[in-house]
């Protein structure tokens, strides 16, 4: 193995990592508000929880990032994925359409969160001179932005479909029925240029945004 090809292993597993990090982060969210909103359902199963080996999905977390980072170096660039969805329980909630929606939003809200302190942490590496610290962390601000958007598709069951579900008034037998052949239409979405490019332009305008709030060197 020559050099080049260790530097883009090394550099994908970091990669990895990240994204094993910054989805326990979203799904830890997800549980937390459930939970704050009165329905236990997520606690009860251990999901409130830091501890990523209860967050994983085997396509979501495992397979597909995977492919993605070591397919080739242009595809890793772009990398997506999710994690298992955090249970919860309507019955619970004192305003159903409300809090679901609350539920919903809690984890791409705990990514554009983690962004802002990144980039936080990563100004602080320029101040210091840590050239390699500082594209780390705003490569995994990025990643975190990347999920944040991601999962606003509307396609279950990502976050963005319970949003649409609660919208549309669809019953939760038709969209659990939809959710188990969720990632194949997930798959086939990410495949059009034009998704990527929009994931792409929101992502990196929002990091730019942060970053000039923070008011990094041009």
């Amino acid at each position: 193995m020559d050099a080049q090809t260790g530097n883009i292993i090394v550099d994908g597993l970091i990669t990895y990592l990240g994204l094993i990090i910054l989805l326990t982060f979203h799904e830890f969210g997800h549980a937390w508000m459930g939970m704050t909103l009165g329905d236990h359902t997520a606690k009860s199963q251990g999901r409130v929880s830091l501890n990523p080996l209860v967050h994983i999905d085997p396509i979501g977390t495992v397979v597909l990032p995977l492919i993605m980072i070591f397919a080739s170096p242009s595809v890793g660039r772009f990398l997506v994925g999710w994690a298992k969805p955090v249970p919860f329980n309507p019955a619970n909630l004192a305003n159903r359409w409300r809090d679901e929606m609350l539920i919903a939003m809690a984890g791409p809200a705990m990514n554009v969160i983690l962004a802002v302190v990144l980039v936080g942490f990563a100004r602080v590496t320029v101040m210091l001179g840590s050239v390699d610290a500082t594209d780390l962390l705003l490569r995994m601000a990025a990643l975190s932005l990347v999920l944040c958007f991601f999962n606003l598709i509307p396609i279950p069951p990502l976050d963005g479909s319970h949003v649409l579900r609660n919208l549309t008034g669809m019953t939760y037998e038709t969209y659990f029925q939809l959710s188990r052949f969720g990632f194949i239409a997930i798959i086939i979405v990410l495949q059009i240029p034009l998704v990527r490019e929009v994931l792409g332009a929101v992502t990196y305008g929002t990091l730019n945004v942060i970053a000039f709030c923070f008011r990094f060197p041009a």
